[in-house]
Formats: C-alpha cells, sequence, structure tokens
C-alpha cells in the first residue's frame, strides 16, 4: 500500500500542471455562479478544483462506490461554505443495481470488466506492486440512475459543466443524459484507449452522439503515463 501511495503522489504531481491548464481554459469560459455536475468525484479532487476557482451555486457530486464515498465525504466536509450536493450513486443509461470493482489503487475503481490478461493491466499491477496478489480487487454492489431522472427529480434547469471520470463508463452516463443535453454548456471527460477495459464502446460513439447534440471539441490532451485522454466539448447551442 505504501508503493500505491507514493505512486499516486507522483502521478498526482505532474497531473497538477495538467488539471491547471484546463482550468485555464475553462476559466475562460465559464462566467457567472455556476452549476458543476462531478460525476466519479473519487475523493473530491475535482471539487476541490472547481470550489477553490469559481464561484459555485452548487456542485452536484456523484461517488458510486461507498468505500471512496467515506473519503470523499471528510475531505468535502471543509467546503461547507460551498454547496457541494454529495449523492452516493453513480451515473449510467438505466436505473439498476450493479457490481463496482475497487481497487486497492481506489482511482482505478470501476464498473467496466477488467481484462485481467491484458498487456496494460499486467504492467500497471507490476508497477503498483500487486503482481503478486490475486486480489487486485474487491466487488461492491453499487445503484446507478440516469442523469435525466436525477434532472428532473431536482428541478435542474442547466448544468454549466458536467465533469465525467468513471474509469469507462462515460459513454452510458452521456446515453442516460440524452434528453437534457440542450441543458448542458460543457463536457468535460476522459476516455480509456487502453485494452484493460472491456467498455462496450468506441471513443467515436461518443463523439457521434455529442456531435449530434450540437457540441463539438475544443480540447483533447493526452494524461501523463496511461493510455488516457481528456477531453472537453462545448453545445454550441449556448455560443
Amino acid at each position: 500500500m505504501l508503493r500505491i501511495y507514493f505512486i499516486r503522489k507522483l502521478i498526482n504531481f505532474f497531473d497538477f500542471f495538467q488539471q491547471k491548464k484546463i482550468l485555464n481554459i475553462l476559466k475562460k469560459k465559464l462566467k457567472g455562479r455556476l452549476i458543476i455536475f462531478d460525476v466519479g468525484a473519487h475523493h473530491g479532487e475535482t471539487i476541490e478544483n472547481f470550489a477553490n476557482n469559481f464561484d459555485i451555486e452548487e456542485i452536484h457530486s456523484f461517488e458510486a462506490s461507498r468505500v471512496n464515498f467515506k473519503k470523499l465525504e471528510k475531505i468535502t466536509q471543509k467546503l461547507q461554505q460551498k454547496k457541494i450536493i454529495l449523492n452516493n450513486i453513480g451515473l449510467s443509461d438505466n436505473n439498476k443495481e450493479i457490481l463496482i470493482k475497487q481497487f486497492s489503487e481506489s482511482s482505478s475503481t470501476t464498473l467496466s470488466k477488467v481484462n485481467e490478461k491484458s498487456k496494460y493491466f499486467l504492467k500497471k499491477i507490476n508497477i503498483l506492486g500487486l503482481s503478486k496478489n490475486k486480489n487486485f480487487y474487491e466487488t461492491l454492489k453499487v445503484k446507478l440512475e440516469t442523469l435525466d431522472d436525477y434532472l428532473k427529480e431536482k428541478d435542474i434547469q442547466k448544468i454549466d459543466l458536467l465533469k465525467i471520470d468513471t474509469e469507462g463508463h462515460e459513454f452510458y452516463v452521456i446515453k442516460g443524459s440524452l434528453m437534457n443535453l440542450s441543458k448542458i454548456h460543457y463536457i468535460y471527460f476522459e476516455h480509456h484507449y487502453d485494452d484493460m477495459l472491456e467498455k462496450g464502446y468506441t471513443f467515436s460513439e461518443i463523439h457521434k452522439i455529442l456531435n449530434e447534440n450540437s457540441f463539438k471539441k475544443i480540447y483533447k490532451s493526452k494524461m501523463f503515463f496511461r493510455k488516457t485522454f481528456e477531453y472537453i466539448y462545448q453545445n454550441t447551442k449556448f455560443y
């Protein structure tokens, strides 16, 4: 676990510079008091960045894993002056209960099927020092809802920024928001190109569904040490 801690610290160090660049882009785009949705909140890293850099009206946070959610609650307590709504649920294309894979390296926790024979997976567990451990993750039951249902229930009429970091479930989050994509100004998400996660979709499918709903890509960047890219799409109906 100590090895995982130091590797995560190293990755966070390099990610800091990439996140700073993304924040600077979003600062130029996002104005006024913002309603932000953070899907795949993990331990609140993005919440802290948004709360400290923007004028926040509300942040709606979604973290399906109860293990990650406990840490999320503790970390966000210091942001009590901000209106942060924490939801211990995940978002998807329909309402259901499903098993999530809770990894020892918690940021890798995923709803996707994991190809344990893939080169990327074998390389990853070797770097993390988990290659001799057969229990790379535990499975937990989690609840999933659609963004469409959540917005209807809460009577929310706009989202300035929808951030999605769900380790291979991003497409399904977007599919579950089709009725309300016209209310979303920007979507900021990750996409994994490695062979470890069996997602059931490709990036072109995400791009197609967003293009069909008036979104255009305005940013793309590769994340350090990973076969993962970050994207920002803008709803052209608003700009």
